[in-house]
């Protein structure tokens, strides 16, 4: 995110002016550093004479012209990234002539070289307003405008932008790509990708498809599965939106050092190239990455159709795409309902974890600037957004929330709304007054706890309650449509002999339906996953499942809810973790689905580094890998289930024992039938005997020249960050402050230094973060400063020290807001672990 721009700032400007198109044209032939941008924008004013000013970022401005005139270039504000216009006319043509530069953060233009072949890879990548970093623009969401675009590219390159090139010439050993105008859209959604890229072509019901990856992946690229999802997606949403696809040509490119997952810039879909799987990966990962492919896809109609007058909307944006991508996922693919046990077991522990952080915030957040922006891509935006809407649509109505949506497509199409224009068109079609549901779910923080309250004689319900929780820092109870579900064991197994379905509302309500029922073995409240909430179970259920009833039910998502439930009871102290992690290893021979079997078993992996008592730590971790080498030994030879209980296993191996049983399948000597020791698994093997002194930075050499690609090289910088010595541990400090990693080798360093099994050797450096997070968040781009403030933080120095050495900082510093939210998510955390310690102790 360039400059920061503010709300008001961006509300005067679109008051002012109306943009009309913008002509980019670009060399990108001239070097490593930096690339010529010049743009024509051509704009009206309302109110002739006033001043404004054009976003324009890291650039060196040779000439600025504006209605034939040309302007004073000392003018511009390279601090803020800003160019002033100076009394503007009615109709106002502006041309920027400035040389750019290309970045190594993932924001702007990124520039890559792959170790590989040594070729040149180039990726857009503007949102929330980075736009301004590749050409000059107005760079808010309101001010939508055609884009046009010419670029001069080495002649072995591709040019991919949101609409399809319409000529292609020769100019000496360079081309020259034209791309046409294209519809209206907002700044953060236009797109470049250029360079060597391997394509696959195909079409769809009228639309051309493209998928793209790096040369060197190409044999790795399964497009086949790629677009078997993309079909899939664009018959559903036809179906479901009532409006064609609305950008031409759709390509999805699979882009080097991406930050994210995804972008959904207009017909260039952008994504992490991690999801070119060159390794085997487990189903779950394939299932994610589908989600991801329908999650920008639903966003070609919401949010580049129809797009957010302003960032206050932003969760609007992503928590419908996120809604739909599962929606789709359920009804037109080959996952099906399992992809709501996905969510309710990832998505909302993502959004439960975020809405307890001392900075939740409402889902309608208020974002006075582009600072708070982007802290704001959180798991209240995403996941208890989504959550809440798959709320609203048991509410409404599957059919009437999709009327809704299109009539809203159908009076917005190409424009910019806020949540009161989504709001009125599903009270119209849904017939319900919907300002109290907003109030109450979308302006307030937290999330509510459900438990049940019951009383039994000879063996039946007298008396059946649910009662609400709030805290007192945020005390709304709301209203939840929720059922309730009665399990009884039965042969062995454990299924629902009863549901009963209605609203909860205020601190006690009466379940009269249950008066007289036989109390079952486990009572489920918000069985079937209808609202967002925290479940508790009672005595019995509990011990219904530690009991073995975990691995009984006969459906997924009672069980994935179950999971969920003593995961929430773990973090919040309700469950001992020593409990919890015998919970887990009692029954996850029975989980089949993928996606829940690695969420619990990276919990129980998280709960016994983190909120054990140190004194069962050691006991803990054995407990796990015990089950784990049983669990791998007894798996099916080439089976997902076996591949993910290796990388749960690998993760845990501290003992002699266990690091020679990895060592053997890493040199080959006893290798478990059926698995395929491929590039990423190794790497997997040598982290973990890295970490447990087995191996040495002679054997990362060795590792990284079998591998010497982009992902070996990430691998590596992990591996040597994780060797456990002082000195180690201080070379990478090094390398992490010194500003010139780029933003994955950054990531996969601090994740090595940052190695649980050996927090004694962070000490050090808890002064260290909090003597630099300060001048790193002033002087590097937020991308990468919020990763240095994020994973630096002294997470795992779980004492009272980090807190008061945190709060220290933030009393005598005064951060600007956005750090200070970052750190203190992180005492939190250390704050928890502290009370989930003492828990466990008990």
């Amino acid at each position: 995110m360039a400059g920061n721009l503010t709300r008001e700032e961006a509300r005067e400007r679109a008051r002012l002016l109306n943009v009309d198109s913008y002509a980019v044209a670009l060399d990108l032939t001239q070097g490593g550093e930096r690339f010529e941008s010049v743009t024509t924008v051509r704009f009206s004013c309302a109110r002739p004479g006033a001043d404004t000013f054009i976003d324009l970022h890291g650039a060196r401005v040779r000439k600025v012209t504006l209605n034939g005139a040309d302007l004073d270039v000392s003018a511009y504000d390279a601090e803020r990234g800003r160019f002033p216009l100076p009394s503007l006319a009615a109709s106002n043509e502006l041309v920027v002539d400035a040389e750019c530069a290309y970045m190594r953060t993932g924001e702007g233009l990124h520039r890559f070289v792959d170790p590989v072949d040594q070729k040149v890879y180039l990726h857009s990548q503007f949102e929330t307003a980075d736009a301004h970093r590749m050409y000059a623009c107005f760079d808010q969401p309101d001010l939508k405008a055609t884009f046009e675009l010419a670029v001069l590219a080495p002649g072995d390159w591709e040019v991919v932008s949101n609409a399809a090139a319409s000529g292609v010439e020769e100019r000496g050993e360079a081309k020259l790509w034209t791309f046409p105008p294209t519809p209206v859209m907002s700044t953060y959604i236009t797109a470049l990708v250029a360079g060597p890229y391997h394509k696959v072509t195909s079409e769809h019901d009228g639309i051309p498809l493209g998928v793209y990856c790096r040369a060197s992946l190409a044999e790795h690229l399964d497009a086949d599965n790629i677009l078997e999802v993309t079909r899939q997606g664009f018959d559903f949403f036809h179906k479901v939106f009532g409006v064609r696809y609305p950008f031409g040509k759709y390509d999805q490119l699979f882009v080097p050092e991406f930050n994210a997952g995804a972008m959904e810039n207009a017909g260039c879909v952008t994504y992490l190239e991690d999801y070119v799987f060159r390794s085997r990966v487990t189903d779950a990962v394939v299932e994610r990455r589908a989600e991801t492919i329908l999650h920008e896809m639903a966003h070609m109609w919401f949010g580049n159709l129809v797009t957010m007058r302003w960032w206050d909307d932003l969760w609007l944006n992503e928590s419908f795409a996120t809604y739909m991508s599962v929606l789709a996922q359920a009804e037109a693919t080959r996952w099906g309902k399992g992809a709501w046990t996905t969510f309710a077991n990832v998505e909302k522990a993502w959004a439960y974890r975020q809405d307890q952080l001392p900075s939740t915030h409402p889902i309608a957040a208020d974002m006075p600037d582009m600072q708070a922006v982007e802290v704001n891509f959180d798991g209240i935006t995403y996941a208890k957004g989504a959550s809440v809407l798959k709320q609203l649509v048991a509410y409404v109505g599957l059919d009437n929330f999709l009327a809704g949506v299109r009539d809203y497509f159908d009076e917005h199409a190409w424009g910019n709304t806020e949540l009161k224009d989504l709001l009125a068109a599903l009270e119209r079609t849904s017939g319900r007054d919907l300002s109290s549901w907003s109030k109450e779910w979308l302006e307030t923080s937290w999330v509510n706890t459900l438990r049940p309250s019951f009383e039994v004689s000879d063996g039946k319900f007298t008396r059946f309650e649910v009662l609400q929780e709030a805290p007192a820092d945020y005390p709304t109870l709301r209203s939840h449509r929720v059922a309730i579900g009665l399990y009884s064991l039965a042969g062995g197994k454990l299924t629902r002999t009863k549901r009963v379905e209605l609203d909860v509302v205020g601190a006690r309500t009466t379940v009269a339906e249950l008066a007289g029922e036989e109390q079952p073995d486990l009572v489920l409240i918000n069985d079937d996953d209808l609202t967002y909430a925290k479940i508790r179970l009672d005595e019995r259920s509990l011990r219904t499942l530690v009991d073995g009833g975990i691995a009984a039910f006969t459906e997924s998502l009672p069980r994935a809810l179950c999971w969920s439930a003593t995961w929430d009871m773990t973090r919040d102290g309700e469950m001992s973790t020593r409990d919890y992690v015998k919970l887990v290893v009692s029954g996850v021979s029975s989980v089949r689905d993928l996606t829940v079997l690695q969420t619990i078993l990276r919990q129980a992996r998280q709960a016994v580094q983190q909120y054990a008592d140190p004194a069962w730590q050691a006991e803990g971790l054995a407990l796990l890998a015990r089950e784990l080498r049983t669990r791998l030994a007894e798996a099916e030879p080439g089976s997902d289930q076996q591949l993910a209980y290796l990388q749960a296993f690998a993760p845990v191996a501290i003992t002699g024992e266990d690091l020679a049983v990895l060592r053997a399948i890493l040199d080959g000597t006893d290798v478990p039938e059926g698995l395929s020791v491929d590039a990423d698994l190794r790497w997997t093997l040598t982290a973990a005997l890295v970490s447990g002194g087995e191996l040495g930075e002679d054997d990362i050499e060795a590792e990284l020249r079998r591998d010497p690609t982009a992902t070996g090289e990430r691998s590596a910088a992990l591996c040597r960050a994780a060797i456990p010595t002082p000195e180690a541990k201080a070379a990478a400090w090094e390398r992490i402050t010194g500003g010139e990693l780029p933003n994955h080798l950054a990531r996969t360093t601090i994740a090595g230094f940052q190695d649980p099994h050996h927090p004694e050797l962070l000490v050090p450096f808890r002064d260290k973060y909090f003597a630099e997070v300060g001048r790193i968040y002033k002087e590097w781009t937020f991308e990468k400063a919020s990763t240095f403030a994020v994973g630096c933080f002294p997470s795992l120095l779980i004492e009272e020290e980090t807190v008061r050495a945190a709060q220290a900082y933030l009393d005598e510093e005064q951060p600007p807001q956005a750090l200070r939210r970052l750190i203190l998510e992180g005492a939190d955390g250390v704050s928890r672990a502290l009370r989930n310690r003492a828990r466990d102790a008990a």
